[in-house]
């Protein structure tokens, strides 16, 4: 996976509670196994309209709005539990979603697939939509090291929290099978003195 440390860029305003997995990839996309082709089915039912033509009104296809943050309004990613929901955001550009909660399972999801969920307060979420809208080109700095997310423009930031191991595996680019071989070393360093200090096990060949 591609390393998350700072990310500094403009974000996209999605501003609906309630955005479930079946409204960001409906289910009739789910039958491919690959990540490929996810990204242009990103929430395929409000960018288009019943006859396949664009929706005007739907922010990303607003080209106002531009970036790799989406920043979305409360309850992001509830309902059903499928994983082609957090491959069809990063497939799309998105490297981080900001919102003031998130659903547990889409969260996993997403830290799975190097996708940086931020929970913010519900003011800080306010704060973050009325900058965006008052200037679809102010910057958001997501600090992952330090756990931060800061307003450019207004210089405003708050803190967010993060599993430990997940924060380890998104620094370093790491899925779980990479972060295991990461401590292959430390593994065999263990075995080895375990070995030594049992006598049983000293005696095997």
């Amino acid at each position: 996976m591609e390393k998350f440390i700072t990310l500094t860029d403009t974000a996209v305003p999605l501003d609906a509670e309630n955005v479930d997995t079946d409204q960001i990839i409906p289910a009739r996309f789910l039958k491919a196994t690959d990540k490929a082709g996810f990204g242009e089915n990103l929430f395929r039912d409000w960018k288009f309209n019943k006859d396949t033509t664009p929706n005007k009104d739907f922010v990303l296809n607003d080209p106002t709005y531009s970036g790799s943050i989406l920043v979305a309004g409360n309850n992001f990613g509830c309902g059903s539990s499928r994983e082609h929901a957090a491959w069809a955001i990063k497939a799309y550009g998105f490297k981080a979603v900001v919102s003031s909660y998130f659903a547990d399972i889409f969260k996993g999801n997403a830290l799975n697939n190097g996708l940086l969920p931020v929970q913010v307060s519900p003011e800080f979420l306010e704060e973050l939509f009325s900058a965006i809208t008052k200037d679809p080109k102010s910057e958001i700095t997501i600090d992952l090291q330090n756990q931060a997310v800061r307003i450019s423009k207004t210089d405003k930031s708050e803190r967010f929290g993060l599993d430990p191991y997940k924060k380890t595996c998104l620094i370093n680019g790491y899925d779980d099978i990479d972060f295991l071989v990461s401590k292959l070393e430390s593994i065999r360093n263990f075995e080895k003195k375990k070995m030594k200090s049992t006598p049983e096990a000293a005696q095997l060949p």
